[in-house]
C-alpha cells in the first residue's frame, strides 16, 4: 500500500497563523497508515483555518489514494442527527422528552415498561432496553455474534432489507440490560429505531425524511445522506473488515443494506459536513440553545466496548485532564470508522475518517490485543483536537 495523499490542503482565509499545525497534522495521520491502516482522511478547522488531508489507499488492490472529500458511511454518528430531529419535535410540542414511551408507541413497548420508558431515557441509554443485534442472530440469522461465530453472514446479508420494527422487537423482548432511568445506563441501538418510530408517528413522513428535511438540508449538508439502498455516493472508499482477524485479508463491505440499524447508523456523511453540522449545532442553529443544553446534560453510559462514559442526548463529551472539553460522537460500520468532535467553544473541530476496522485481533477471554493502529489514531486524534 502506498500512500499517494499524504500531504494535507491548507485553506486558511484568515491572516492568523500557528492555531493549526499543518506538518504536525500531516505526520500524525501518516502514523496511522504506517501503523497498519489502509486508508484515512480528515479535516480539522480552528476558527477559519482549515487543514484537510489524508494517506493511504481507498482501494487496495489498485492503490487508488484516498481524498478528503470522500463519502464514508460514519455509523452511529447518525444518533447525533437523530437525537436533534427528535429535540426540534419537543420544541414544536409534539413530543415530550419526559412523557413514556408508551403513550406515542404502546404497540412496539407495550404494558408497564412503556410507561416507564422516557422518551429521553431512549436518547441517553437509560432505557434498560437491550441491544437487538444479538438476537438478531440468534433470530434472523443476520450477524455474527462477535468473537463467537464466523463473518459468514455479513456476506449473506449484504442486500437483506429489515424492517425497524422487527429489529426492536428483538430488543424489547430480550432480557433488561437495566432498570428504566437507572444509571450506568447501556448503550443500544433499539433505543434509536423507537426514536424513529417515534419521528414517523408524530411527522407523518419516515425518519429518513424527517432528519433530512429538518437537520441535513437545515444544515445545507450537500453530501450527506440517510440512505435507502445499500450504495455509497461517489467518491467514496471501499472499506474493509477484519472481524478480529477472522477475516484475512479484510474485505470490502462497502456495498452494504443499512437497514440492520437506519437512524441509529446509517448515515453517510463527508470529514467538512460532520464539521459543518456539529459547528451549526454547538451555535444553536440546528436546535435551540435551551435544547443544546438538554443535549450537553450527560449521564454514566456503558459503552459497546464495555467502557463506562458521559452520554448526553445523543452527545458525549471528551477530555483529558487540563485539557478544553469537546463534544461529539463516533461511530462504527462493516469496515467503516469514524470519529467527530467539536471544542465547547465551537472554535476547534475535528473529523477523522477510517477505512478499517476491528483490526485487533482477540486474546484468549476475547479481548481485543494492543494494536499499533490504536496509539497511532489516538496520537491523530490528540494533534487534531489539541495541536
Amino acid at each position: 500500500m502506498g500512500s499517494q495523499a499524504g500531504r494535507g490542503e491548507r485553506e486558511r482565509t484568515d491572516a492568523v497563523s500557528g492555531s493549526l499545525d499543518p506538518a504536525a497534522l500531516d505526520a500524525a495521520i501518516e502514523n496511522v497508515h504506517h501503523a497498519g491502516m489502509p486508508g484515512l482522511f480528515a479535516e480539522v478547522r480552528d476558527g477559519d483555518q482549515i487543514w484537510r488531508g489524508g494517506a493511504g489507499v481507498a482501494d487496495v488492490t489498485t492503490g487508488r489514494p484516498v481524498t478528503a472529500d470522500m463519502r464514508h458511511r460514519v455509523g452511529s454518528i447518525t444518533k447525533t442527527f437523530t437525537a436533534a430531529a427528535v429535540l426540534q419535535q419537543v420544541e414544536r410540542g409534539r413530543i415530550d422528552l419526559d412523557a413514556p414511551i408508551g403513550r406515542y408507541l404502546p404497540g412496539l413497548v407495550p404494558g408497564a415498561r412503556g410507561d416507564a420508558i422516557t422518551v429521553r431515557m431512549l436518547i441517553n441509554h437509560t432505557s434498560g432496553l437491550a441491544e437487538y443485534l444479538p438476537h438478531a442472530y440468534s433470530s434472523l440469522k443476520a450477524f455474527p455474534a462477535l468473537a463467537d461465530t464466523g463473518p459468514q453472514s455479513l456476506d449473506d446479508n449484504r442486500f437483506a432489507r429489515f424492517q425497524a420494527t422487527e429489529l426492536i422487537e428483538l430488543g424489547v423482548t430480550a432480557p433488561a440490560v437495566g432498570t428504566p432511568g437507572g444509571t450506568p445506563g447501556v448503550y443500544s441501538n433499539t433505543n434509536y429505531l423507537l426514536l424513529g418510530e417515534l419521528l414517523k408517528q408524530v411527522t407523518g413522513t419516515t425518519a429518513e425524511r424527517c432528519i433530512t428535511r429538518n437537520v441535513i438540508e437545515r444544515a445545507g449538508l450537500r453530501d450527506t445522506e440517510l440512505p435507502t439502498g445499500p450504495y455509497v455516493g461517489e467518491p467514496h472508499s471501499r472499506i474493509y473488515e477484519a472481524w478480529f482477524g477472522m477475516i484475512d485479508p479484510p474485505r470490502d463491505y462497502s456495498v452494504y443494506d443499512m437497514s440492520w440499524v437506519g437512524p441509529a447508523a446509517s448515515l453517510i456523511s463527508t470529514v467538512a459536513d460532520l464539521n459543518r453540522f456539529f459547528g451549526m449545532l454547538l451555535a444553536g442553529e440546528i436546535v435551540s440553545p435551551s435544547s443544546l443544553a438538554q443535549m450537553q446534560h450527560t449521564v454514566p453510559v456503558v459503552s459497546q466496548e464495555g467502557r463506562t462514559i458521559d452520554y448526553g442526548l445523543g452527545l458525549h463529551p471528551v477530555e483529558a485532564p487540563g485539557r478544553d472539553t469537546f463534544w461529539g460522537h463516533g461511530g462504527t460500520a462493516w469496515g467503516a470508522g469514524a470519529l467527530a468532535l467539536i471544542r465547547a467553544d465551537g472554535r476547534r473541530r475535528m473529523a477523522v475518517a477510517v477505512n478499517l476496522q476491528r483490526w485487533n485481533e482477540l486474546d484468549s477471554a476475547g479481548r481485543p490485543r494492543p494494536h499499533p493502529i490504536d496509539d497511532a489514531l489516538a496520537a491523530l486524534h490528540r494533534v487534531a483536537m489539541y495541536g
